[in-house]
């Protein structure tokens, strides 16, 4: 950069309250929006930055939710897509809590079985149960695996 270039930065405002999704795969900013049900529509104050330059990875996007903090099942959902992921509680404009997130060993309820006989597709109360074996999602009724185009699958 010379000095007739002016400096190039990102500004996206601090939140008081609520969730900072960092980390996320460039391009999967959307994805994780949808996961979380939020659409536009709804009424939560939402800050989204795509393919922001990153030291760690090359780009990366960064989801900001003005007062609302995630469920344990939001976040094992998101780790789904963006494994790589840091979730920051933000409370009065501070970091209270900072983790990555991790793809639990067992999703309850998180994914739709591929297979259409499976017990958990019928009129049965079962909620849909997923053993994860490295980047595939086993189903414990029918044996089903989910090995790519995970995030098509998500609940």
């Amino acid at each position: 950069m010379t000095e007739e270039e002016p400096k190039r930065t990102l500004v996206i405002s601090t939140i008081e309250n609520g969730t900072v999704i960092d980390h996320i795969k460039a391009g999967e900013a959307l994805t994780v929006l949808r996961i979380l049900g939020i659409t536009g529509s709804t009424r939560e104050c939402v800050s989204v930055a795509t393919n922001v330059t990153s030291r760690a990875h090359q780009k990366k996007d960064v989801v900001k939710i003005e007062n609302r903090e995630l469920k344990a099942k939001e976040v094992d959902r998101i780790a789904l897509v963006a494994p790589n992921a840091t979730i920051n509680i933000i409370r009065d404009f501070r970091v209270i809590v900072k983790k990555g997130v991790i793809i639990p060993p067992v999703l309850l309820g998180v994914l739709k079985c591929p297979n259409p006989c499976c017990i958990t597709n019928t009129n049965e109360p079962v909620l849909s149960r997923f053993e994860m074996h490295k980047e595939k999602a086993v189903c414990s009724y029918c044996d089903a695996v989910i090995s790519s185009d995970i995030q098509s699958h998500i609940i």
